[in-house]
């Protein structure tokens, strides 16, 4: 340990700076996560790499030299159907890959798939508490529509529709009052509350953050209205068959090596993998292990591999019904085999869920909260004590990768107890729009409070996030736009705020375990694993990457020579 190096950048950090030093110097997190976190707080890239060089005196591994890239030619992408291509409006991952083509974020993602980095954002630094972010523009974007320069007015106007519209990861984050252009090339976000963790939330992995041009008007489809900042200009697209895109030649990244990209729209995974080994298509989206097994031994396919944040959540209305009370739902939790899911859906490609959203993968995510496993007697139990030794429910799900097969497992597992349970599995559209979150059917927008008409249980497929905000504030919290359970805990709305304002892994760490503890125990959803994000692409090509969230980056795809 060099102390006299890492002392200088000691002395000119903010406390939040410094406290994400001290804990890499004391080994509290990895060299990866040091990087990741150090970028989205600010800190400068002289004062990252004399923090790694003070603490460690191993050099990073070299990474393999890519393949020739041959300019030209064009790429085919198999994946699901869209539900919607609304920036604003958007709820499925296709939906999110589709509209990232061509519109941009603040902060992108990484180049390895990892965390955010620099987009339509050069520079972002908060004040000492968090609670006041300054973002710095990108100069030289433009609307390829126009040509007209992107400045800070698009990112006010943006940021006015999404609270408007009650975006999911904003929503009590920020108001119509909070984002201020200081000039055209900067924007200030002044918060409701501190919250170290808020670049996520004008990242990638918000998708609807994508920012849209001043004059956009909500509920403006892509195909609609073709526009954007980035490296794709849509130029036609079919709701059933797919959609095609070619280069901006104004972008301002540069000259794309490919012409044009081609998305084929599928129903279903298999006949994704189908059409991949088939040469129909030169990459997947998304694939489950199920339906392309194959794929992961395949020698002439590049498959992306994530640890993710990426799970299904069971929700159980907690208002009204069968499952109001909490012993019904915890014994509906215990009826459930994890480790048996995990092998027959991924051959063990996940982690175990604990019914609470903080995954594995977070530094602060805390492994003392107890894990629960399944236990029939107790869970006929816990029936028996809450009047109710049989439950009798229809399992709605949507038709997503490995959805189906799992309700098909939990409808044989849980009826063990004493659930007895019917399917009611369905494309993507109905489900959303009938199951999941209905909207009022008189005026055709969101309920209040949101997703107040949805069904009593059901499976909703979550993406992968870097943080668990969104899953917290939106699937959550009071008044959730995504919270199907109707879940109200004034206790874990607590322990949410103070998860937002905390600076530090520590202290993120002790508000998680508080978290954890609280929805392990109301169990508002059963949560049984964290599933491995899978993409795959020919070898023919290189430069792919992926968000685990169905955004693939394809900017820098080429052919291989």
């Amino acid at each position: 340990m060099d102390y006299s190096r890492l002392d200088r950048v000691r002395r000119s950090a903010t406390p939040m700076e410094l406290d994400l030093v001290e804990n890499f110097a004391q080994g509290k997190i990895t060299r990866r996560q040091f990087i990741n976190r150090a970028t989205v707080i600010g800190l400068s890239l002289p004062a990252i790499g004399a923090v790694i060089a003070a603490c460690s005196s191993t050099p990073p591994a070299a990474s393999a030299p890519a393949g020739s890239p041959a300019a030209g030619g064009s790429i085919k992408v198999a994946t699901q159907r869209p539900v919607s291509i609304d920036p604003v409006g958007m709820q499925d991952l296709s939906g999110y890959g589709m509209v990232s083509q061509s519109f941009e974020y603040l902060c992108t993602l990484n180049k390895e798939g990892s965390d955010i980095d620099k987009g339509l954002a050069t520079e972002w630094t908060p004040n000492a508490d968090g609670s006041v972010w300054t973002f710095k523009l990108r100069e030289g974007a433009t609307w390829m529509k126009d040509g007209s320069p992107f400045t800070a007015d698009d990112v006010v106007a943006t940021m006015g529709r999404l609270v408007a519209a009650g975006n999911a990861g904003l929503k009590g984050v920020i108001d119509d009052k909070s984002t201020k252009a200081l000039d055209a090339s900067n924007v200030e976000f002044t918060l409701l509350s501190p919250n170290g963790n808020f670049p996520y939330l004008v990242s990638v992995f918000n998708p609807q953050s994508v920012i849209t041009p001043k004059a956009y008007e909500t509920g403006t489809t892509l195909d609609a209205d073709p526009n954007g900042t980035g490296a794709w200009k849509m130029d036609s697209y079919n709701p059933s068959t797919g959609a095609v895109f070619s280069r901006n030649a104004t972008w301002w990244g540069g000259t794309t090596p490919l012409d044009s990209l081609e998305f084929l729209f599928f129903d279903a995974v298999g006949p994704q993998v189908t059409a991949y080994q088939g040469g129909q298509v030169d990459c997947i989206v998304q694939f489950d292990v199920l339906s392309g097994e194959g794929l992961l031994t395949d020698a002439n396919t590049n498959v992306i591999a994530t640890r993710a944040s990426t799970h299904r959540q069971i929700w159980m209305r907690v208002d009204k019904g069968q499952f109001v009370k909490k012993e019904v739902r915890q014994a509906f939790a215990l009826s459930l085999d994890r480790p048996k899911m995990i092998d027959q859906l991924f051959k063990g490609r996940a982690d175990l869920g604990n019914d609470h959203v903080i995954a594995p993968i977070y530094p602060y995510f805390d492994d003392s909260v107890p894990q629960r496993t399944r236990d029939i007697e107790k869970a006929k139990s816990l029936l028996a004590a809450a009047g109710a030794p049989t439950i009798s429910a229809t399992l709605h799900a949507g038709q997503l990768l490995e959805i189906p097969d799992l309700a098909q497992l939990v409808q044989s597992q849980v009826a063990e107890a004493g659930f007895n349970l019917t399917l009611a599995v369905e494309a993507l559209d109905p489900f959303y729009a009938n199951a999941w979150c209905p909207s009022d059917p008189t005026t055709k927008k969101a309920t209040n409070p949101p997703c107040v008409l949805a069904a009593e249980l059901g499976i909703v497929d979550y993406g992968h996030r870097a943080t668990p905000d969104v899953y917290l504030n939106a699937a959550l919290k009071t008044d959730g736009d995504w919270n199907s359970s109707q879940y109200r805990s004034p206790e874990f709305d607590s322990a949410f705020g103070d998860f937002q304002k905390a600076i530090g892994v520590d202290a993120q760490k002790a508000a998680c375990k508080t978290i954890e503890t609280i929805l392990n125990e109301d169990v508002a959803v059963a949560l049984p694993y964290w599933y491995n994000y899978l993409a795959g692409s020919s070898k023919k090509f290189q430069g792919i990457y992926s968000s685990a969230l169905g955004q693939m980056f394809l900017s820098a795809a080429s052919q291989v020579a």
